[in-house]
């Protein structure tokens, strides 16, 4: 197993070795910063980063390969000045420090187990139906509003409850038009869902947001989707600082698209440099932070991420889910993630889900309002502010409801 040290002035500059000679695809398996002594080790000497990585190490990943993933290759020069960039490389999972690496245990993953649980839940109502053993104790006309709400993958507990509700609140006589009955559901949706609007810029003083959130649920194409809008439409100045460390490509894809925008950007490596990174944007508007995907289960890595953002101050969390992923998968995350504070949601790759009924759930759960929704990969467009009327509409939508604006 070939397994290299490299030493450098900045965590950039070592990374940059990295890649040179491993290639962008090596693992990082360890880094610390070090000094080299001067005077036979009687004075201190400069600061290094040392970064030991490997290009013949296999970092299992902790998610299984979904189908809802798209593999693109990593553009091989960065784009000319132009706001099309190459299609940025999807999120990898993190390398773990250390030197040798367990192989996990195969389990099922939360979100297929949550995908299997809805799919036996279908097949014995199907079974129940044919048998000629189910009897629903609904009028006709709300009984279809209720197999469309299934259609649209809302959970049976959650449709039959927004079916109880339009029946308690419009009368019996009134109900023979199907548009109004649904138009009542997504007023109730509506009335549920809380937004938070867009990242509040307060002049005088710059404002610091960190984007969180598992692998590969595209945190780095929806923070320089943000930056290119407050860059170039809103005019404010905006920098960008990196903690993805792990992913030699991932530093790469955000750097190209620093130089495209023409944006300060910083790679930090440790809470420390965080802090120093963080006090040298002081005149900036907005301050944006790309942060490594973490599993939700690894308790470690959250609440080293939970130092990052203690001495970044943050002012906003952003956490980052991806709207194909299972409801009972992203009430999970929410979960977990709620240690490092996150003050909305972002929900991504609404272009690749077949429906959106696990939203409202998850909003139940979190608690936490909804700030944007993105649905494509080209910089700076495929994304808005989540409004509650338009949410709730999508929600209710049976077909892939992909962002038509």
């Amino acid at each position: 197993m070939d397994v290299r040290t490299y030493r450098a002035a900045t965590m950039h500059d070592a990374l940059q070795l990295v890649r040179r000679e491993l290639g962008p695809e090596a693992a990082v398996l360890h880094t610390r910063e070090v000094r080299r002594p001067r005077w036979f080790g009687l004075l201190p000497g400069t600061r290094q980063i040392e970064v030991t990585a490997s290009a013949g190490v296999h970092v299992p990943s902790r998610l299984p390969p979904s189908r809802f993933r798209r593999e693109e290759p990593l553009p091989a020069a960065p784009a000319p000045p132009s706001m099309s960039p190459p299609p940025p490389a999807p999120d990898a999972p993190s390398a773990l420090p250390g030197p040798c690496f367990a192989q996990p245990k195969p389990s099922v993953p939360t979100e297929i187990e949550g995908q299997l649980s809805d799919l036996q839940k279908m097949v014995e109502e199907l079974c129940r139906q044919q048998q000629g053993g189910h009897r629903h104790d609904l009028p006709e006309e709300l009984f279809h509003l209720f197999t469309e709400l299934l259609d649209a993958e809302l959970g049976e507990e959650l449709a039959r409850e927004l079916i109880e509700r339009v029946r308690a609140e419009v009368p019996e006589g009134q109900r023979s038009d199907p548009r109004r009955l649904k138009a009542r559901v997504a007023q109730i949706v509506e009335e549920e869902l809380r937004v938070a609007g867009p990242i509040s810029v307060v002049p005088g003083r710059v404002r610091v947001a960190a984007l969180v959130g598992p692998t590969g649920v595209g945190k780095t194409t929806t923070i320089a989707k943000l930056a290119a809008n407050f860059r170039l439409r809103e005019k404010r100045r905006v920098g960008l600082i990196t903690v993805d460390t792990y992913r030699i490509a991932a530093v790469e894809q955000l750097r190209t698209y620093a130089d495209i925008i023409d944006l300060p950007m910083q790679v930090v490596s440790s809470p420390r440099e965080m802090r120093e990174a963080v006090k040298r944007f002081h005149d900036l508007d907005l301050l944006l932070i790309d942060t490594a995907g973490r599993s939700p289960k690894d308790e470690v890595k959250i609440r080293e991420l939970r130092a990052f953002l203690t001495e970044a101050e943050v002012d906003e969390v952003h956490l980052v889910l991806s709207s194909v992923a299972g409801q009972r998968a992203l009430i999970h995350t929410a979960r977990h993630f709620a240690t490092v504070g996150p003050t909305a949601l972002i929900l991504t790759k609404l272009d690749e889900a077949t429906g959106l009924g696990g939203v409202l759930p998850l909003a139940r759960a979190s608690g936490l309002p909804l700030s944007y929704l993105t649905d494509g990969q080209n910089v700076p467009d495929d994304i808005e502010t989540a409004d509650p009327r338009r949410l709730a509409e999508l929600i209710l939508t049976v077909d892939s409801p992909s962002g038509a604006r």
